[in-house]
């Protein structure tokens, strides 16, 4: 049996614990553990056809002793269950049948390590019975011979983060398909290094073949089956489950903060699903010191509805979080150029972005001339004297023009405005923790001497980091507050205040009522929640409203 567990960091140094506890809150032991199991034994109901079941019977009781005999015996049991089904469509008990007996043809081509993508199996006394696989030359990137495909009926899982298991019922085997990826092809793909995806398997017969398939129930909710079409059977939470727990992505959030250099490679927009050019592109934005595992009880949440799956794909932006928020915000606007040439977009994407990660959004959709660097340097750029690489690099920092895919901007716990924590004690000694990246250590040294003298705003002597970016006197944060939004763009803040009911004079713990507010939101929700609002259900709830109401205006 293999356990999968994640665990949440455990920080030695009481500085380091301090800053974790005031700026990360809610962070569960465990959020998602998997082990793997025998299958359940078949269980025979009054509807049950007695010769299928005693098939799937016997191919259970041989399935670890003699596979190929077990592989033929389910084989056996999906298609005369088909037949059922084209007597009967609605006899749900047929049709459990054949799931079953589908999953058991995958558990067996796992545990045997067969291949019947690349090379055709052969079972049966006599080999009468050829197994194939079906894929789709348009598709390669989803040519089922590349990943690990597991019945979902084998895990066993559960945890803070995926307490609901939202699944469907209709025909086919839930599986996970589990790929991982060199960092090249992953970059290649816009896709995370280890895909762990929920797929749906099939085996239809023609004449002695048995050709097996799998389809995306993101993708459509029906399957056509030997002809005929019905609701496609999918499990959205245990490919999740078993991500987490498994590569434990969480634990990058701690060291991508005090070390961002070392992780630079990790800065990446990627997809969560295969791209489809139909659906508007959610993209989800975490916060500082965190992952995109943040949005998992979300994402979770809104692919239980019909028409967000049918409406939306989700993306990510995951992204070191030791730099300053305007650099990591100049790094998203180059992965959104290099994503758009391989996937571009018929819709406008929404935006949904969390603590930071909305102080990065609101770069996203302002548009700012040359006021930043006027507030800065006290002169345009052309006028300015400093290295050309430097130069460049702030000029695409600091001269900022709003995004013209983005149709929607949803804000969740975003300190707009700074947040006192990072300008107290516990602030300033995360801060000095943070290492500066060598590139923008010698950037600092030169812009410092250009900068125009302001003894109101934060004083620093090296460039500043991500905690000094959300400091209320840092020196970018007061300037872009001075600037509104573009026009056009709808905008949303959800907002927390640990259930007191004190708004405005209310704070999630880390942000701020003054902070997070924005006069000219379309909606201001009030969760009752501390600073870990992606996981609150009343702030998931109104995110689920927002992108159902977005669907209704395009």
């Amino acid at each position: 049996m293999k356990l999968y567990v994640m665990k949440s960091h455990r920080f030695q140094n009481s500085a380091l614990l301090a800053l974790a506890v005031a700026i990360v809150t809610g962070c569960a032991p465990q959020i998602a553990v998997v082990s793997e199991k025998p299958p359940a034994r078949f269980q025979i109901t009054s509807g049950t056809d007695q010769a299928t079941a005693k098939t799937i019977d016997r191919a259970q009781e041989l399935q670890r002793s003699e596979p190929m005999v077990s592989l033929e015996a389910y084989a056996s049991a999906a298609r005369d269950s088909l037949h059922e089904l084209d007597r009967n469509p609605g006899n749900t008990e047929a049709r459990r049948c054949y799931n079953f007996a589908v999953a058991g043809i995958f558990s067996v081509i796992r545990q045997a390590k067969l291949d019947p993508w690349t090379e055709p199996v052969r079972v049966g006394a006599n080999n009468q019975l050829t197994l194939t696989g079906r894929k789709d030359p348009a598709k390669p990137e989803q040519n089922p011979a590349l990943y690990e495909l597991i019945p979902t009926d084998a895990l066993r899982y559960h945890g803070a983060y995926v307490k609901n298991d939202v699944k469907k019922d209709g025909i086919g085997a839930p599986l996970v398909a589990v790929r991982h990826l060199t960092p090249e092809k992953a970059a290649e793909l816009f896709a995370p290094p280890a895909i762990y995806y929920g797929v749906t398997g099939f085996a239809e017969f023609e004449g002695s073949r048995c050709i097996l398939s799998i389809k995306d129930p993101l993708a459509a909710e029906t399957a056509t089956v030997e002809g005929r079409g019905y609701p496609m059977a999918a499990n959205f939470t245990a490919a999740v489950a078993l991500g987490l727990a498994h590569e434990k992505p969480q634990k990058l959030g701690f060291v991508r903060l005090l070390r961002p250099q070392e992780y630079a490679s990790t800065f990446r927009v990627a997809r969560l699903e295969p791209y489809n050019p139909n659906k508007s592109v959610v993209l989800v934005i975490h916060g500082l010191m965190d992952t995109p595992v943040t949005w998992v009880p979300l994402i979770n949440d809104l692919r239980s509805d019909k028409d967000i799956r049918r409406n939306y794909q989700f993306w990510f932006y995951s992204y070191p979080s030791g730099y300053p928020y305007p650099y990591s915000a100049l790094i998203l606007r180059q992965e959104l150029d290099a994503i758009e040439r391989k996937f571009p977009l018929r819709n406008k994407m929404v935006v949904v972005a969390h603590s930071m990660g909305g102080c990065i959004s609101r770069t996203l959709i302002t548009d700012t001339g040359n006021k930043l660097w006027m507030e800065g340097f006290g002169k345009p750029p052309e006028q300015t004297e400093m290295p050309a690489e430097s130069k460049r690099l702030m000029e695409q920092a600091i001269i900022l023009k709003h995004r013209p895919e983005i149709g929607r901007v949803i804000f969740m716990s975003t300190p707009h405005r700074g947040s006192n924590l990072a300008s107290n004690w516990v602030g300033r000694i995360g801060s000095m923790l943070v290492k500066t990246p060598s590139r923008l250590i010698a950037v600092g040294q030169i812009i410092r001497a250009d900068l125009q003298p302001d003894p109101a705003a934060l004083q620093l002597k090296r460039f500043p980091n991500s905690v000094d970016t959300l400091a209320p006197n840092n020196r970018f944060v007061m300037a872009i507050n001075k600037i509104p939004i573009t026009p056009g763009i709808p905008y949303y803040s959800i907002v927390g205040d640990r259930g007191r009911g004190d708004t405005p004079n209310s704070s999630d713990g880390v942000v701020p009522y003054w902070s997070s507010h924005l006069d000219g939101a379309r909606t201001e929700f009030i969760a009752p929640c501390n600073h870990g609002s992606p996981l609150n259900p009343q702030a998931i709830a109104e995110v689920h409203r927002i992108l159902k109401l977005n669907i209704q205006s395009n």
